[in-house]
């Protein structure tokens, strides 16, 4: 058998220069290829063109700096670098912000703000006070004189004319009348208030004692309280004594006075002269000082003995046990 003829096999399509590898491909463009960067429009689809649309342009965002995108992530295709973001337009100046100076012409017209004071720094404490000195104590009572619109009661401007220097001062207080008589003129003085008719002071209703310490020639105020049962008027009498100065008796004139100078001779230490019985009526016999004295000892008169008032007390208590048995 003859050989018949082969038919020719199909050829490959050709294969396009970009389907080969580098080093396949030739150097010169395909017939039926253009060259990307060679030709006019390299890249341009081979379909025919349409015209472009007139579209209107996109309106402006209220807000320029929101529409910005932020590109600095995006990198330029020719340099390989990344683009700056887009710069916001500026915004138009209101009038009358532009009435206004520049910031550098206003700070140059202005004086600088003075700088803030520092804050003071905590003054150290002061040291307190040394407190005021006590005041000296008073040296006696006042004696306020009467108003002068006021009359003297008869019975001491009798008592002023009938016993000399009797009256040393008088005295008007809450409505009482005080006279103060010297005690050389003691007795002379009430004597008279007892017996003058328009006076008639028949009973001593009180007589105690004030004690004051600065005044060192006469501490003691000797007050007798004197009323009239006939004329319904009362009288204090104000006699000044010393500490042992003695005092004569008054239970001669007013036997009631009796009691009323044993107290004031047992709380006060006043010596009384011519008393029918001088005795101690409150305190036992033996106690030690007067204790309505202003330098008696708060605690008793263990602090004149011994220093623990309770040892005194302890003495005490022996010497009466050793009595009873």
């Amino acid at each position: 058998m003859a050989d018949e003829p082969k038919s020719p096999e199909p050829s490959a399509p050709p294969a396009a220069a970009a389907d080969k590898p580098a080093s396949a491909a030739s150097g010169e463009p395909l017939k039926a290829e253009v060259s990307r960067t060679d030709a006019p429009g390299a890249g341009v689809s081979a379909a025919p063109v349409a015209e472009p649309r007139q579209e209107p342009p996109a309106p402006k965002p209220s807000n320029p700096a929101a529409a910005t995108t932020a590109a600095t992530s995006e990198v330029s295709s020719a340099t390989g670098q990344p683009t700056a973001p887009a710069t916001p337009p500026a915004k138009p100046m209101p009038a009358a912000a532009a009435s206004k100076p520049a910031l550098g012409a206003e700070a140059a017209v202005k004086p600088a703000a003075p700088a803030a004071p520092k804050a003071a720094a905590p003054a150290a404490p002061k040291a307190a006070p040394h407190p005021p000195p006590a005041p000296a104590p008073p040296s006696g009572p006042t004696e306020p004189p009467p108003p002068a619109d006021m009359a003297v009661p008869a019975f001491i401007t009798t008592l002023q004319r009938t016993v000399e220097d009797s009256v040393s001062a008088v005295s008007y207080y809450v409505g009482d009348w005080t006279v103060i008589v010297p005690l050389a003129q003691m007795i002379a003085a009430l004597g008279h208030l007892r017996d003058a008719p328009d006076a008639a002071f028949d009973f001593c209703s009180d007589v105690t004692a004030t004690d004051w310490p600065p005044r060192k020639d006469a501490r003691f105020d000797l007050i007798y309280c004197l009323y009239s049962t006939r004329h319904r008027h009362r009288v204090r009498v104000k006699v000044r004594a010393g500490e042992n100065q003695p005092v004569p008796s008054v239970t001669g004139l007013w036997p009631a006075a009796n009691w009323l100078e044993r107290e004031v001779y047992d709380m006060f230490g006043v010596g009384f002269t011519g008393h029918p019985d001088r005795r101690r009526i409150l305190m036992p016999d033996d106690w030690q000082g007067f204790p309505q004295r202003k330098d008696y000892p708060l605690e008793g008169p263990g602090e004149l003995l011994m220093e623990n008032p309770i040892d005194w007390l302890k003495l005490r208590q022996s010497r009466d046990e050793a009595d009873i048995e």
